[in-house]
């Protein structure tokens, strides 16, 4: 890509305010964050969401419902995806709840996980038939899946979706690495996951805890797309001495990316690669 994709991560579903104030978890906090990232130049953002209370994960369409529209707000264009994820949800109608806002409040993707992984202390659950589920009411919605790969299994498992017609291109991915059970973050484990993508495929890398400052050079230095965010790392030095702001994360790649001479691509640029109609108001797969 002749452009950086900047796929913004700002909350996840870890990290809580009693291991860094930073973390945005109320819907509003999440709001003020996006705009702060969307005037640094973001091209899309992955949007997870909490319990107001117990500042828990939540699922409720409800809530993000709440925070796209105060997104929208002040973003009509920005390329919005919430999280259909099976790390604490497993049930289908929990986890596609999300997929049913419609209109102004329709989400244009929705991450797809293409299979279980095992973190330090708790597993995704990501069962087939769940997979497929999901993929199929995405499709049915006009909602893009944000394929997520852990390892080089889960994208062969996209291309058994693709020859099965459940998955379309264009696609795009988030790679993942440095996850303890899954690929790590070396240029052999990169390259191999690179190298296995279907064709029409557009992605960035993300690298877990320590390794994302690493994998998000790795991927601006490559001219590959970039996942970052608090959701990944709280910390932004690998000694652990300061806890990062998703503004700080933010500027530092930016920099990098000044430094060779690549420039951010635009949610509308994205759009028009991944076939998503246009923004304002109008969101989603293109007919």
């Amino acid at each position: 890509m002749d452009k950086m994709i900047i796929n913004f991560t700002p909350t996840g579903m870890i990290p809580l305010k009693d291991q860094t104030p930073y973390v945005p978890v109320l819907p509003q906090e999440i709001i003020e964050d996006v705009e702060q990232a969307y005037k640094l130049g973001i091209t899309m953002v992955h949007l997870h969401v909490r319990n107001d209370v117990s500042k828990k994960p939540c699922y409720k369409k409800e809530t993000y419902a709440y925070i796209i529209e105060g997104i929208r707000k002040f973003a009509p264009d920005l390329i919005l995806c919430v999280s259909t994820s099976g790390r604490t949800f497993t049930e289908y109608e929990k986890r596609s709840d999300v997929l049913q806002l419609k209109d102004g409040l329709k989400p244009d993707m929705a991450s797809l996980t293409l299979g279980s992984v095992n973190f330090n202390k708790q597993t995704s659950i990501n069962e087939p038939s769940i997979i497929i589920r999901l993929a199929e009411e995405m499709s049915y919605r006009g909602i893009k899946p944000e394929l997520e790969a852990f390892d080089t299994g889960m994208i062969n498992y996209a291309k058994y979706l693709i020859k099965r017609n459940i998955l379309e291109p264009p696609f795009y991915f988030n790679l993942i690495f440095g996850n303890i059970a899954c690929a790590q973050a070396d240029l052999l484990h990169v390259g191999i996951m690179v190298k296995d993508l279907p064709e029409q495929s557009i992605f960035s890398l993300g690298g877990v805890g320590d390794y994302q400052f690493r994998i998000n050079s790795l991927a601006i230095t490559m001219g590959y797309g970039a996942r970052i965010g608090i959701e990944d790392n709280i910390w932004y030095d690998r000694n652990r001495t300061k806890l990062a702001t998703n503004t700080e994360l933010i500027e530092r790649i930016k920099e990098i990316a000044l430094v060779n001479e690549i420039e951010t691509m635009s949610s509308s640029e994205l759009r028009r690669l991944l076939n998503l109609k246009k923004g304002y108001g109008e969101y989603g797969i293109a007919g």
